[in-house]
């Protein structure tokens, strides 16, 4: 691979934004340059792209996505995924474990590794599922290769709910790795659906799915899963933040390096609020639902004080057919990872998250919470995994630029300010779309993502 400069960029990184250069070789970061030094010395063998003065970030790496393969692959892939991933500025992604058949065996695991070693144009790794019955498996799991342990503490998309206390008291006791968690609690989940079915009969509206899947619901299950992680010292990460009172169970002034227990809000739940649901309907609905723009104003603070650490998308692709039937058939879940880091960077534009916040909390962050070897941060001896973005070049979303398989967003029609140019894949470049007014650019898949390491013991 030749030798590539990344000229007059804007670098995001490690709480500041930089002028400078950065040069990459054998798709690792060789030098951060800054602004004032001479060029002239990379000139040979050294092929350059001219930044513009663009901001360039750590690609983004999304620990929550359901890329639907093996199983349901009519809904979605992990070539066609990944794809959108790339074009959204996410460089790794880290996938669940409810396709079909459930992802509880080491073989069942690998196979997956498998397919994406094949096809992904991003960086891959992958959860094992936990059932009430697959201690020993779990307990197979090598830290070092595979991202984490995924409970479902609610039931979701896929069936795969972990209800038994005791085997569920056993996982955090002797799991060695990081457990990630679905909670919301099944028991008042189900009692809440009575009593809208009750009044509703089998047509409720969507917008009671917040109050079906309820805030007690979520704090309920959430400090279940605290209250177990405190219990055993287990590594717990607690997914997709959608209350305020949840929040009480992070401690924000603790160094995330030194957490045992760490949470991560979704962009749907910083984006929209329950009023959206009247325009927006089962295109939203989400497990756990979206809720009051109360909850949505205590999850933004919740980032910028650090009780909150990830931003991720929760990706989770259904096809439109699916999701226009009637609320209780339709599936939850949606496609962002092409759009979700534009739709952050509104966040910037409104004074509402900072570059260097963002940069954090989908950059820095997922790498330190689950100790990804060498990704997240722009320094030298790195993989270049870099997103270049364009903070003044609008775009609306529409049918014909939508690259995700089920071919349908709920930003569809929505016009976002910044513009992903360039994201780089282990010092490859994936995608590029340098051009003002084009919408969707390039793809050069003639190299594949990487299997993400861990620096865990083992």
């Amino acid at each position: 691979m030749a030798a590539l400069l990344l000229c007059n960029g804007k670098i995001v990184n490690e709480g500041s934004v930089k002028d400078g250069h950065i040069l990459i070789e054998d798709g690792k970061i060789s030098r951060i340059l800054s602004s004032t030094e001479d060029l002239s010395v990379y000139s040979k063998h050294t092929e350059r792209i001219n930044i513009d003065n663009c901001h360039i970030f750590p690609g983004i790496i999304d620990d929550q996505v359901h890329f639907r393969e093996p199983g349901l692959t009519h809904k979605a892939d992990i070539y066609t995924e990944s794809k959108a991933a790339v074009a959204g500025g996410v460089t790794s992604f880290m996938e669940m474990p409810n396709t079909i058949p459930n992802v509880f065996t080491q073989e069942l695991l690998e196979e997956k590794f498998n397919i994406a070693k094949s096809c992904s144009l991003a960086n891959y790794s992958f959860y094992l599922g936990a059932s009430n019955s697959n201690l020993e498996e779990i307990l197979k799991t090598n830290p070092k290769d595979v991202c984490g342990i995924k409970i479902f503490m609610g039931s979701s998309t896929g069936n795969m709910l972990v209800d038994d206390m005791i085997a569920l008291d056993k996982i955090f006791a002797n799991c060695n790795m990081l457990i990630a968690t679905h909670c919301e609690d099944e028991e008042t989940i189900q009692e809440n659906l009575s009593i809208y079915q009750a009044l509703y009969k089998q047509n409720i509206p969507v917008s009671e799915h917040p109050n079906i899947r309820s805030a007690e619901a979520c704090y309920k299950s959430s400090s279940k899963a605290v209250a177990l992680a405190k219990k055993h010292n287990t590594r717990l990460h607690v997914l997709h933040i959608s209350t305020k009172n949840e929040l009480d169970l992070f401690d924000g002034n603790m160094p995330l390096k030194d957490k045992r227990i760490t949470s991560e809000a979704c962009v749907h739940h910083l984006f929209f609020a329950d009023s959206d649901y009247e325009n927006k309907g089962n295109l939203i609905k989400w497990n756990p639902a979206i809720k009051t723009k109360a909850d949505r104003e205590a999850i933004r603070k919740g980032l910028l004080d650090n009780t909150i650490d990830i931003i991720a998308t929760d990706h989770a692709p259904h096809t439109l057919v699916e999701k226009q039937q009637q609320y209780l058939k339709a599936p939850s879940g949606g496609p962002l990872l092409q759009h979700g880091f534009a739709a952050m960077l509104e966040l910037y534009h409104e004074g509402i998250l900072s570059l260097e916040v963002i940069c954090r909390k989908m950059c820095h962050a997922p790498a330190v919470c689950f100790q990804i070897q060498d990704r997240g941060f722009i320094r030298e001896g790195y993989w270049a995994d870099l997103v270049v973005v364009d903070l003044n070049s609008p775009w609306k979303v529409s049918s014909s630029n939508l690259i995700s398989k089920c071919q349908w967003s709920p930003f569809e029609k929505h016009s976002f300010q910044s513009k992903v140019r360039h994201t780089f894949v282990n010092g490859h470049l994936a995608y590029s779309n340098a051009s003002k007014g084009v919408v969707l650019g390039i793809f050069d898949e003639s190299t594949k993502g990487m299997r993400l390491l861990f620096d865990r013991p083992s």
